[in-house]
């Protein structure tokens, strides 16, 4: 982005993409964990306040974009169920990393979860659509992945 719009211009959308992102976290009790320069670690107690915050930046961002065509924000969310460990107000572990690995496989808008947390969020109204098994960086074995559905 910064090579195609310049720094400010890039700066400025990477601003509206926190702003974003900070009050979904806000409004759906998850904790920034920290920046990671293009986005953003969280994390939540519950399963389905992560996915529904996931939802609501998807369709906040693609508000955004309908109202500034020229400035569309296309962002990948990937989501794990777990017990990371915790140093420094920072998160590590199999957990972490599983997250980090199904979000760099999604596609733009596309919220990728593992399939825990598909199925802890059983009963919840949300919905998925499962992308079968997916081989990730780092993980022996294929992990199998659902998609959050997020378009109205």
């Amino acid at each position: 982005m910064t090579q195609s719009l310049g720094d400010e211009a890039a700066l400025a959308i990477l601003g509206v993409h926190d702003t974003i992102v900070r009050d979904a976290l806000s409004a759906l009790g998850g904790r920034e964990v920290k920046h990671t320069g293009d986005g953003i670690m969280a994390s939540f107690v519950s399963v389905a306040s992560a996915v529904r915050c996931a939802i609501q930046i998807q369709r906040e961002l693609e508000k955004h974009a309908q109202a500034n065509p020229g400035r569309a924000l296309k962002v990948r969310v990937g989501a794990a169920a777990g017990e990371p460990v915790e140093q420094h107000n920072d998160l590590f572990g199999s957990t972490v990393q599983l997250a980090a690995r199904l979000c760099a496989h999604a596609q733009p808008e596309q919220i990728l979860v593992s399939n825990a947390i598909a199925e802890l969020c059983l009963g919840k109204g949300l919905l998925f659509e499962d992308v079968g098994e997916v081989s990730l960086k780092g993980f022996n074995s294929p992990v199998r992945a659902q998609a959050a559905a997020w378009k109205q």
